[in-house]
């Protein structure tokens, strides 16, 4: 005999992606109690419309601790912060905890200027000697660039802040999303720029520079999304992700 958990749910919510904040708003709407873990602090001018806990994943016993407070996991991390989506999956596992995962669609390499790269080190091998680089691959992935062989290394910032770039061949680029093709058509025209990299978030949001760079006929390397556990449920949409919460 099955029997149904109490209403309203205790949902711990793993964010960062841009949908995390949305989903966050419906179930609390909902009347469900909603927590937020994250890795670091938000960067979206909009604040999460629930608590935020900054959470180090590395320490796998603090969170299975911490976690055992909650009816049911929803992994809404960056595509590309693997480390915060497996430890949440390890810990919700060894707890026994419902655990969901919301995963856009990778963009497919539906042009021939498209191509995939592992990493953003593979990418930056594959750049032409004196190439015009524009990359969207954060300001960590800077070191994976050297030794660089282009002549510019265009890095975009989607918030402001006074860091000096940590080499001379980096030129930061800020810019204040949402972005348009047209606006990134006019942005790659004015840089001149030979070659986009980016990673492959997948979704509308971060599209626009892809499209443009289509467009413009410019090369594109597109790094690939770190592996996730193999076994770990997931879905597309957060109408699914809501419909699963409901069947809790």
């Amino acid at each position: 005999m099955t029997t149904s958990r109490a209403f309203p749910l205790n949902l711990l919510l793993l964010a960062g992606s841009a949908e995390a904040r949305d989903l966050a708003e419906r179930l609390s709407g909902a009347g469900h109690r909603v927590t937020t873990w994250m890795t670091e602090p938000p960067r979206s001018p909009a604040p999460m419309p629930v608590p935020v806990q900054l959470r180090d994943p590395k320490d796998s016993a603090a969170l299975r601790r911490d976690m055992a407070a909650y009816d049911a996991v929803l992994d809404l991390s960056h595509s590309f912060d693997a480390a915060l989506s497996r430890a949440g999956f390890a810990a919700a596992t060894a707890l026994g905890l419902p655990y969901m995962r919301f995963e856009r669609p990778a963009w497919p390499l539906n042009a021939p200027s498209i191509t995939a790269a592992p990493g953003v080190a593979e990418a930056a091998r594959a750049i032409p000697m004196g190439a015009r680089v524009f990359a969207a691959t954060g300001w960590a992935s800077l070191p994976d660039f050297l030794p660089f062989q282009g002549s510019r290394l265009m890095l975009r910032q989607t918030h402001r802040h006074e860091r000096p770039a940590p080499y001379d061949f980096v030129d930061l680029v800020f810019g204040d999303p949402p972005f348009v093709t047209e606006a990134e058509i006019a942005l790659f025209r004015a840089l001149s720029v030979d070659l986009l990299i980016c990673r492959n978030l997948g979704g509308r949001a971060s599209r626009p520079k892809v499209d443009a760079a289509v467009a413009l006929g410019l090369p594109i390397i597109l790094i690939d999304r770190p592996a996730r556990p193999a076994d770990a449920p997931r879905v597309e949409t957060l109408d699914a992700m809501i419909d699963w919460v409901a069947q809790l």
